[in-house]
């Protein structure tokens, strides 16, 4: 049995790597087309935030010794901007002008789902092993056809968005290398790793900034679990059904921490702190050097963090800010700011409650719920948040409306470029066209993580039962 399966494990490794080296070549004969098929150009793939175009427009600035946030061009960060900035000048003799910067996203994308499947491999390791301690043995030993580790990853590197973000030279592949790999590091427990992504993430988009939550509990408690009070309710069981002198024994060794999870360790969590100081402060310093004769920092986070927050740019894009504030009166404009973004700091702490047995679940309902209120949200965002639901394919089997979902992502993805293209270049059309895409697919997204939520608590629901029964029968 064992070289059977041996070589069963050969195959499947073979496959996985088929298909990554598939999406690689893909990505390289989509980028040697003419003028790059104008992805960049297109508001759902680029933003004022993420578009190469305008970071290259900073470069040249600073290449004269002028601002870059001189005018309204660029709003990323400076450090970026040393980064890519060259690669954007630099040319190979008879390659499309922009080769290096795409190679750069195609090593960006695959690294992504190299770290998203070592992700996946971890969750599903020590979530077998809490299934084990509630002796679920069946749902344990369940064989699964394909890992789901490796699913995420595929879905990732074959999701279109992943795809039309990569060659419509969109900076999203790099700011979601921050976001995954401080997910990475914290489900590993390593904490200057998880510092290090988390710091760069917020650096690079602020928005970032609300994993903090999701990174305490991954650093604290450990990776996705079954829910506390199962691990409580078979502890009753099992002391109730054994003699009194053997109770104590019992009891250490249920809650003993290197076996029962959801026993918070405060030590990786100080590390944890200690280390996004150290980070922050390093950042701080180096975009203090690179910005000193422009304005210092104030200026820099004036034109990054305060042009996301603030909304001054209302161009076009799959978002609903940019229509809403460009009809809102300007008396209001301020209340309503402070109305969408705090929609998002709303949600976090019910969410956190309710959800704080699984981490790497809650950093996927933040990460689509901001992708869907953020200022400027482009395709990049939902490739992320769609390859990290695939982490969890096999707890939401049974979720509803996927197959209407599915749909209704290919139906916005088909229509927003046809609503554009009739209210601006046609003329036959107007914003209300354009915008009615952008609302059905907030909506889409809303459904998404409403639905995705509701099936992992009807999954945490269900792995009670046997307990019950269990209990039923020793009563």
């Amino acid at each position: 049995m064992e070289p059977k399966e041996q070589s069963k494990e050969k195959k499947e490794k073979l496959w996985f790597w088929n298909w990554v080296i598939a999406s690689v070549i893909f990505r390289l004969v989509l980028i040697y087309f003419p003028k790059n098929l104008n992805l960049a150009s297109r508001p759902e793939v680029s933003t004022p935030l993420t578009s190469l175009r305008r970071l290259a427009e900073g470069y040249w600035l600073k290449q004269l010794s002028m601002s870059p946030y001189a005018g309204s061009m660029y709003h990323g960060s400076p450090l970026l901007l040393s980064l890519l900035g060259p690669l954007t000048v630099k040319r190979i003799e008879g390659q499309p002008d922009h080769l290096l910067c795409s190679l750069v996203f195609v090593i960006a994308d695959i690294v992504n789902a190299m770290l998203i499947r070592a992700t996946g491999q971890n969750l599903q390791m020590e979530y077998t092993r809490s299934l084990k301690l509630l002796d679920h043995v069946k749902l344990s030993e369940k064989p699964e056809i394909i890992p789901s580790g490796d699913i995420a990853a595929l879905v990732y590197l074959w999701n279109p968005f992943t795809i039309v973000a990569c060659v419509g030279l969109s900076t999203s592949p790099i700011e979601n290398l921050a976001i995954i790999l401080s997910l990475y590091g914290a489900c590993k427990r390593q904490a200057p790793l998880a510092a290090f992504g988390w710091v760069i993430a917020t650096h690079l988009s602020l928005y970032p900034a609300i994993l903090i939550i999701p990174m305490i509990l991954l650093l604290g408690y450990g990776t996705d679990t079954p829910p506390r009070k199962l691990f409580l309710q078979r502890r009753n069981v099992e002391v109730g059904d054994n003699p009194p002198n053997d109770r104590c024994c019992e009891r250490e060794e249920v809650v003993h921490r290197s076996e029962v999870p959801h026993v918070f360790s405060w030590r990786p969590v100080i590390h944890f702190f200690c280390w996004t100081s150290l980070w922050s402060v390093y950042v701080l310093v180096l975009c203090g050097i690179s910005v000193k004769q422009y304005g210092g920092l104030w200026e820099l986070f004036k034109r990054t963090y305060g042009f996301m927050l603030t909304v001054q740019d209302l161009s076009p894009n799959i978002g609903v800010l940019w229509y809403f504030f460009a009809e809102v009166f300007d008396f209001f404009r301020n209340f309503f700011l402070i109305v969408f973004h705090g929609n998002i700091l709303f949600m976090m702490l019910p969410l956190a409650i309710r959800l704080k047995h699984r981490p790497c679940f809650l950093a996927f309902v933040y990460i689509a719920i901001s992708s869907m209120l953020k200022s400027y949200p482009s395709v990049g965002d939902s490739a992320l948040y769609l390859g990290l639901l695939g982490l969890f394919v096999n707890e939401l089997a049974d979720m509803q409306f996927s197959f209407f979902l599915f749909c209704g992502y290919v139906g916005v993805s088909l229509l927003s470029p046809v609503m554009h293209n009739l209210w601006i270049w046609r003329g036959t059309g107007n914003a209300n066209f354009y915008f009615a895409t952008a609302m059905a697919y907030a909506c889409l997204q809303i459904i998404l993580v409403v639905e995705s939520v509701s099936a992992m608590l009807n999954h945490d629901r269900k792995l009670r039962k046997p307990l019950t029964e269990l209990q039923d029968g020793k009563n």
